[in-house]
């Protein structure tokens, strides 16, 4: 083999190569080292703060200003436009969907409107334009408490550290409305000093001490889906804990299981209202999403909320979390695919074969609990005890429970499909025994033909079934909207405005 010198020299142009070669590779490293350079740089001045945040600053606009990517991407909670086979982020009438409701919440402000969530960005809009708020101004009266404002904003934990917890609780809903503006956001999750994750609902603490846990031992890994469970749970207002106020508590005390929450509200004689067609004393489940996500593989797997539905991304060399929260169906390369290496389009299947299986169930469990009321309500008519009729109305009260911690969960049939199928079926058990409990009662009143079922096909139909006046409950609310609102509004921004002076 001839030495390289000596090839070089009889192939001059060989040498050439080899020298423009070499140049070549210095100077793409030479880019790669500054461009390394370069996105360091850029990394040590996109953490520097612009503006100091107060410890409860509520307005995610400010928070922006010291963290755009954040702040940018989670204003992408106001696109609606996504929606899925069920549910997703559009704005969906679920009693026009589904008017079966309408009767199952007879009594109950859900049987007046119900409508699929939209994103985090419009919180405070969509309380204010439902109709289960009402339309009363006066802070004295309206039909719900204050403790509705709980989940909406990051203003309740300023308004918690200004008043104190209990009294935040304290009075009716529309008492806040001019406090309570900015949608849920930064200061919901965020310590502004570090950035650290926190829990700024003390009824989350407060859950785990009574499960004999401490939720400040909680890893930065499972505090990724605490601070979504401030929220995204079951809850009901204690009216017992503090005199005057309607105090927000979480039925953990027995674990964090249907059977478990519903021994508890038992245990204590609780319920949210009596069903004005059958009277028993029902349970409304809110939205227990993090149970159920608990009872599921992804929990299992140590997979957080914020895994999928925050996924990291990408931009401008920084890796950051993607604030715009949403459905992972509509971001499955950035969630799904980073676990799973199926296509797309067998994911998004997956997902709705297990939903289709779980709400097929779920809508015979609708069909029986209708039933059940009009016939519980029949039995009233025909002079039924209430010593006859306590097995029955219990019934109706857990069978109903089973299908509504189901059907609230939001996302439950792919969280845990196997316990929320295991719900719905033990509904169906108890609802069918409750009803074969309710035609001896009627037999021994000489009834012995089955009920017509209504016509409730549609979501007026069944409101007119169930004795709503919807059309003055519309007319109260627009109103409401125009007048009180717009001052609400108004008184908000002539405190923010002060902040500013003072900030400034």
């Amino acid at each position: 083999m001839k030495p390289l010198k000596t090839t070089i020299e009889k192939k001059p142009i060989l040498g050439w190569l080899l020298f423009f070669a070499t140049l070549l590779v210095v100077f793409v490293l030479g880019l790669l080292a500054s461009s390394i350079m370069e996105r360091r740089a850029e990394a040590s001045f996109v953490n520097v703060p612009k503006v100091k945040l107060s410890e409860f600053e509520p307005r995610n606009e400010v928070w922006g200003e010291n963290f755009p990517r954040e702040f940018q991407s989670y204003y992408q909670t106001a696109d609606s436009n996504f929606q899925s086979k069920y549910n997703g982020n559009a704005m969906i009438d679920m009693l026009e969907v589904d008017p079966r409701m309408v009767v199952l919440w007879a009594g109950y402000g859900f049987s007046k409107d119900y409508n699929q969530g939209r994103g985090h960005y419009y919180a405070i809009e969509d309380v204010h334009n439902t109709l289960r708020t009402g339309a009363e101004g006066d802070p004295d009266k309206g039909p719900m408490p204050t403790t509705c404002w709980t989940c909406k904003s990051p203003d309740v934990p300023r308004v918690m550290q200004e008043d104190g917890v209990a009294e935040f609780y304290k009075g009716r809903w529309s008492r806040l409305g001019a406090e309570i503006v900015n949608p849920i956001g930064c200061a919901d999750c965020h310590d502004p000093e570090t950035m650290n994750l926190r829990v700024t609902r003390p009824a989350l603490v407060e859950a785990f001490e009574n499960m004999g846990k401490d939720v400040s031992k909680a890893s930065h890994q499972e505090m990724r889906s605490l601070v979504c469970a401030q929220c995204h749970v079951e809850y009901y207002f204690d009216k017992k804990k503090v005199e005057g106020a309607e105090y927000l508590t979480f039925p953990w005390h027995n674990g964090m299981t249907v059977e478990g929450a519903e021994e508890y509200y038992d245990a204590i004689e609780f319920s949210d209202w009596t069903h004005s067609l059958s009277k028993a004393p029902m349970l409304k489940a809110q939205h227990p999403g993090y149970e159920i996500y608990m009872q599921g593989i992804h929990a299992e797997r140590g997979v957080s909320c914020a895994d999928c539905h925050m996924p990291y991304k990408s931009e401008g060399g920084q890796k950051f979390t993607d604030h715009h929260i949403q459905s992972p169906l509509n971001n499955v390369a950035n969630s799904c695919q980073v676990c799973h290496r199926e296509e797309t389009a067998t994911l998004i299947k997956n997902v709705f074969d297990r939903q289709d299986k779980v709400i097929e169930n779920r809508d015979k469990l609708e069909e029986l609990l209708v039933r059940a009321h009009l016939e519980a309500q029949k039995a009233w008519e025909l002079g039924a005890t209430e010593d006859e009729m306590k097995e029955v109305l219990m019934g109706i009260r857990h069978s109903q429970w089973r299908w509504d911690y189901a059907a609230a969960s939001h996302g439950g049939s792919f969280h845990a499909p196997l316990e929320t199928s295991r719900i719905i079926s033990t509904g169906i058990d108890i609802a069918q025994e409750t009803r074969i409990k309710l035609s001896r009662i009627l037999a021994s009143k000489g009834f012995n033909e089955e009920l017509p079922y209504p016509d409730i096909s549609t979501k007026a139909k069944a409101q007119a079934f169930i004795g709503l006046d919807m059309a003055t409950l519309n007319q109260e609310k627009e109103e409401f909207l125009e007048t009180v609102v717009p001052e609400w509004l108004k008184k908000a921004q002539e405190r923010e405005d002060s902040w500013d002076v003072v900030r400034n």
